[in-house]
């Protein structure tokens, strides 16, 4: 055993990589419809393998696109559903591992971001297999969905929640520029500016002396913290710190 590693996500199975040739997709006609200029798909829907429509897109597409979503199975047995999910765990996390390690590439290095729908079951042991697969440092948060429940049974343990994993090709994401459309028409997420308003020692937050315990540690022993330069937070008044 060297004294060398690293840490990673380890399963049986792993070191199995598929070997897949280059692909070509072909258009169907009879399901296809084209713009005024033939010859031009703005939008293309592919029905087959998802693993080998990657490899057919990976060529044309390579670094050019802005946002990927997927909605893999969860692995949770569930019924009612026309996949396989029920997978054992150590396939699951090859068949994710190979299809994230094509997604990637696709992704554009202008904050190109990919989000990823999952539940308890498997995210745990997703988020790993893409901090190894993306880079730790191109996470940028776990995204949690309430989607049912009644949240004041107190009778058992419910699980009314999903997550989605949103990673950044540069470890970055741009603002979002999309309002739900039930928010009010003057809800302050329709400006361009927010600003916080309350005066922090003004007629709504009075001045008040605060006694800090001996010893405590601290930048600013003594001396006055003036007002007029500071932006924030915004004081009504001088602010006075001395020995008691």
């Amino acid at each position: 055993m060297s004294g060398r590693g690293r840490l990673e996500l380890t399963w049986v199975g792993k070191d199995q990589r598929p070997r897949l040739e280059p692909r070509i997709l072909l258009e169907d006609p009879a399901q296809s419809y084209r713009g005024a200029k033939a010859g031009v798909t703005d939008n293309l829907l592919i029905h087959g393998d998802n693993l080998l429509a990657l490899k057919a897109l990976e060529a044309e597409y390579a670094g050019k696109v802005k946002c990927i979503y997927i909605d893999p199975p969860y692995n949770t047995d569930a019924t009612g559903v026309r996949y396989e999910d029920c997978i054992e765990h150590s396939v699951w996390l090859t068949l994710m591992r190979d299809r994230l390690e094509m997604l990637w590439p696709l992704l554009s290095q202008d904050n190109g971001v990919i989000l990823i729908s999952i539940n308890d079951d498997e995210v745990h042991y997703l988020k790993v297999l893409c901090d190894e697969v993306f880079g730790r440092n191109k996470f940028i948060a776990s995204f949690v969905w309430n989607y049912e429940g009644n949240t004041d049974n107190q009778a058992s343990i419910i699980r009314y929640h999903e997550y989605i994993l949103a990673y950044s090709k540069t470890g970055m994401i741009d603002d979002p520029t999309v309002i739900d459309p039930s928010i009010a028409e003057d809800s302050k997420l329709r400006r361009s500016e927010i600003r916080n308003t309350v005066i922090k020692n003004g007629p709504k937050n009075p001045p008040k002396s605060v006694l800090i315990p001996a010893g405590f540690p601290a930048s600013f022993e003594t001396g006055v913290i003036r007002s007029a330069g500071m932006r924030w937070p915004k004081y009504d008044k001088d602010v006075r710190v001395e020995p008691e």
